[in-house]
């Protein structure tokens, strides 16, 4: 990877194994928007990022970035953990697919998925949001809680963005004021949830230094956090790459690619942990996506 600065820009250039849409639209993050084709605006760890996938010929190098208004230390600090871009993806698709063989042309289609290393905090509350919600209700809730309760953050471009809630932000914000963020039955999880990490009963690098089965069972001792949300914040928010979120969706994959009958959730993700070890959070990704080419589940 080629990285230099244009004015106030940021270039990547020869960036194996990203691409930026199906990154994000792929469900493990929701403060973004989408701007335009291969073009988000999104915000993370308090800083808004314009990014932008370019076309064929736009660089010198195939598969460029631009990283608008950003300095290359914001890159250093931020961005490059964010994007998970130090991690060698090749051979986590190659384990993957000697695994199993059929994901091989999903993987080939979609190569640029990539697990974002995402805040805790905000990953923590925005999973337990997501129960029995769209990703565009998501979405909106949470960029609703956060122009409420969230820095707001001037970017040179003008646009008005914000930051997601510090947990001393949301502290004092009672269960009748997350419900008019049309958070409904969920209020009193993310008060419970906002409450134990605030008296740091559970951290996120206290939760990093445990295992993951640690880590698992004191994330479930918060009220609504079950086996689905519990992965998906050992996974998006802390980076245990073994952890295999199973909704309803992946729940009818599995069964179809692997079972052929009902069977338990716990099940399948034993299996699926099983079956692709260390990476089983990498193919939950392209699992996904097999699916819904293939019209699995639906």
């Amino acid at each position: 990877m080629n990285i230099y600065c244009r004015d106030n820009d940021l270039i990547l250039e020869g960036v194996l194994d990203f691409d930026i849409e199906d990154t994000l639209e792929c469900g493990q993050c929701f403060h973004f928007a989408r701007l335009a084709e291969k073009e988000y605006g999104l915000v993370a760890f308090g800083k808004y990022l314009h990014i932008r996938q370019c076309r064929e010929g736009e660089t010198s190098r195939e598969n460029s970035f631009i990283l608008y208004d950003t300095s290359m230390k914001d890159f250093n600090e931020i961005w490059k953990s964010y994007f998970d871009l130090d991690t060698d993806y090749g051979i986590i698709k190659e384990s993957i697919i000697k695994a199993d063989e059929r994901l091989a042309d999903v993987i080939l289609k979609h190569s640029g998925i990539r697990i974002l290393r995402q805040d805790f905090f905000e990953t923590l509350i925005s999973f337990i949001i997501s129960q029995n919600k769209q990703i565009s209700h998501i979405k909106q809730i949470v960029h609703m809680i956060s122009e409420k309760y969230g820095q707001q953050i001037l970017t040179k471009s003008g646009r008005t963005a914000y930051a997601f809630p510090t947990v001393e932000e949301l502290f004092d914000v009672s269960e009748e004021e997350l419900r008019e963020c049309k958070v409904g039955f969920r209020a009193p999880y993310i008060r419970q949830a906002v409450c134990k990490v605030h008296e740091r009963e559970i951290e996120g690098d206290m939760l990093k230094n445990m295992s993951f089965y640690e880590a698992r069972e004191r994330l479930m001792s918060i009220k609504g956090v079950g086996e689905k949300v519990v992965n998906c914040v050992l996974l998006f928010g802390l980076s245990f790459t073994s952890a295999f979120p199973v909704d309803v969706w992946m729940k009818r994959i599995m069964e179809e690619m692997y079972f052929h009958k009902d069977t338990k959730k716990d099940v399948i993700e034993t299996f699926a942990v099983e079956l692709f070890g260390k990476y089983a959070g990498y193919a939950q990704q392209y699992l996904f996506t097999y699916g819904r080419d293939m019209g699995i589940g639906k």
